[in-house]
């Protein structure tokens, strides 16, 4: 690996181990500076700066190089943070990112940065993800969905969703039998927007409709099919060039389970369960605590909700059933699955995790382990993804906040400051694989996020609503005329994201224009025959271009410009570069072409967008 600065280095990996890598370090200074001495290589690790000194190696054609006497070891690890440092004439220098030598001290986001024994699947690098809620996607089987307890069927696939609880007051359980084969049947249309991922929500046996509280986790849910109708998805997918994604729920089950068994269900162990048999084999599944006013052992439930009791992630008893030899995951992936997007991630252990990624690497080497975490981990006090050991990327919520503020209220120095941070904090494989989405099944739809009417402003995420979810859903009525206006800001958005590193993840349904606020609203079923055409053609323009484009996938990102009006960035790899220009206002507004685009053509445009002349929402490409 070379990097160029006022003279170069050299950081070659010498021999690979399964712990760690070393590596010889050669440093190429200019001779006209000076007489150097104490010569380092400095890397930082934590808060912790680890010197490794360099001796002197020779002078050649007017540069004198050094070398470290011994390849160094470093342990396997996401990301290190490093730097050179030496003494020229009696003043310290450093050799960093930004190319400016002779300050007195180092900032950590000047210094370089690379992994070791760490490497994100290349199939994953900046592709093209389609999330699909999987009951309200489409519906393959022609067999009528049986009468189950606990579950309301709905009577046509066009009924409204239902927004808040039944008659006794459980939420999520109306079903309307979307299923893996209606997956398969419609790859095809999937194919069409240049998707490369399919992510699919949980599809376990379970209680509910979201199926985020697990009954089975050997067996498909019976609405939405049977293993091997996975494993026929994942064979039809693979021929296409697609891949399939897996949510995974292991932080904690849904009380009607075979486990857990609260409603003693004679379906599971003769009604028995760690609920109500001290004795069940699963006893030990689960986190308890002693509770002081019972005086006895009480089960441990996920934000109190007692229809979802908490797993022991530390217990080996669960440890071995989810990612020990023959345990779920390997059930899961024997099937053809090609990796996992782990729910509620910063709940789960960091032992457990990297037990995940090892099995998942014991399945497929490629495989691919993103997780869902809503804050930055790289700054939670975990070893999530520093470590090298655990996840290889997270649902990028903190950049998709600060970039929905922007298109909607104009919040720059909030954008420009998540730019900086994840370029600073991210290993780049793990940047290169950010999932950023148009919106999610935790989130108001893509069309909606749009009517700045309808949130919380100062709330901690921009699709908090100002009042209750389902009472903003069943009052909500977006007019014609907003759709419209909407949808040119969501293409604007889109665009943006279009040319941003990461993967760009479709919720299926925000294509063509599925309206829904906050949660359960969102979670409408496709609309089929009834899809914005305009929309839809835009998202397949989308997935063109990520296909040709392929420099994009991992080229680096650099800002330009981000104003009240417009962002304008970069993306660059060896020769290949292009500017974006993206209008987040609905008036015209001009930009200055730097001098090194000045006469290329637009190779992009949105909303006939000029070389020199952004339309409203409109933006341009340019590619040299």
């Amino acid at each position: 690996m070379f990097e160029d600065v006022v003279g170069k280095f050299k950081i070659k990996e010498t021999e690979t181990f399964r712990n760690g890598c070393k590596y010889k370090i050669t440093l190429k200074l200019p001779m006209s500076e000076g007489w150097f001495e104490d010569v380092y290589f400095c890397v930082q690790k934590g808060n912790q700066v680890i010197p490794f000194r360099l001796k002197h190696k020779e002078n050649k054609n007017d540069y004198v190089y050094f070398e470290t006497e011994q390849d160094i070891f470093l342990e396997t690890r996401a990301i290190y943070k490093y730097y050179f440092s030496y003494k020229v004439d009696g003043f310290r220098r450093f050799v960093k990112e930004n190319n400016i030598i002779g300050s007195d001290n180092i900032l950590h986001d000047e210094m370089y940065k690379m992994s070791v024994n760490f490497k994100v699947p290349e199939w994953a690098k900046g592709k093209m993800m389609y999330h699909i809620f999987v009951d309200r996607f489409n519906r393959g089987s022609k067999e009528e969905l049986k009468d189950m307890p606990r579950r309301h069927i709905h009577k046509s696939w066009d009924e409204p969703v239902v927004v808040q609880g039944d008659k006794d007051g459980i939420w999520n359980n109306d079903f309307y039998g979307g299923d893996l084969k209606g997956i398969i049947e419609k790859l095809d249309y999937i194919q069409s927007l240049g998707i490369d991922i399919l992510y699919l929500s949980p599809i376990v046996y379970s209680q509910s409709t979201h199926r985020y509280d697990a009954s089975d986790y050997e067996e498909v849910d019976p609405y939405a099919g049977t293993m091997d109708d996975l494993e026929e998805l994942c064979k039809e997918a693979h021929k296409r060039g697609m891949k399939v994604v897996l949510d995974a729920v292991f932080n904690h089950t849904g009380s009607d389970s075979k486990y857990f068994n609260k409603f003693k269900n004679p379906e599971w162990n003769d009604g028995k369960g760690a609920f109500n048999d001290e004795k069940s084999p699963y006893v030990d599944f689960y986190r308890r605590h002693f509770d002081h006013n019972t005086g006895r052992m009480e089960f441990d439930y996920w934000w109190g909700f007692d229809n979802l009791p908490v797993c022991n992630g530390q217990g080996k008893e669960w440890q071995d059933y989810i990612y020990g030899e023959n345990g779920v995951i390997d059930k899961w992936f024997s099937r053809g699955i090609d990796g996992l997007r782990l729910d509620v991630a910063d709940e789960l252990t960091d032992e457990f995790i990297e037990g995940i990624r090892t099995a998942v690497h014991r399945n497929k080497e490629d495989g691919f382990v993103l997780g869902e975490v809503w804050e930055n981990p790289m700054y939670m006090g975990r070893s999530y993804i520093e470590s090298g050991k655990g996840m290889d990327s997270v649902m990028n919520y903190n950049f998709i906040g600060a970039l929905i503020r922007y298109f909607r209220y104009g919040e720059v120095e909030q954008l420009v400051n998540k730019l900086k941070e994840i370029r600073n904090s991210y290993p780049t494989d793990t940047i290169n694989t950010l999932m950023n989405f148009t919106s999610t099944h935790d989130m108001t739809r893509g069309i909606n996020l749009w009517d700045a009417s309808i949130f919380n402003y100062h709330g901690k995420w921009p699709w908090n609503l100002n009042n209750e979810d389902h009472k903003v859903a069943q009052q909500y009525n977006m007019s014609e005329e907003k759709y419209e206006e909407a949808k040119k800001i969501y293409q604007a958005y889109v665009f943006f994201l279009t040319f941003y590193p990461g993967i760009l993840s479709v919720f299926a349904g925000d294509e063509i224009g599925v309206s829904g606020v906050g949660n359960l609203d969102n979670r409408k079923t496709m609309p089929w025959g009834k899809e914005d055409q305009e929309l839809l053609d835009f998202f397949r323009q989308i997935g063109e271009i990520r296909k040709k484009e392929e420099f994009l996938h991992d080229a680096e990102f650099k800002v330009r410009d981000i104003n009240v009006n417009y962002a304008s960035f970069e993306r660059i790899r060896d020769e290949e570069r292009m500017l974006v220009v993206v209008n987040r206002t609905g008036n015209e507004q001009q930009f200055v072409i730097p001098k090194e685009y000045e006469g290329t053509e637009c190779v992009y445009t949105l909303k006939k967008s000029k070389v020199d002349l952004l339309s409203p929402y409109g933006a341009v490409a340019m590619k040299k």
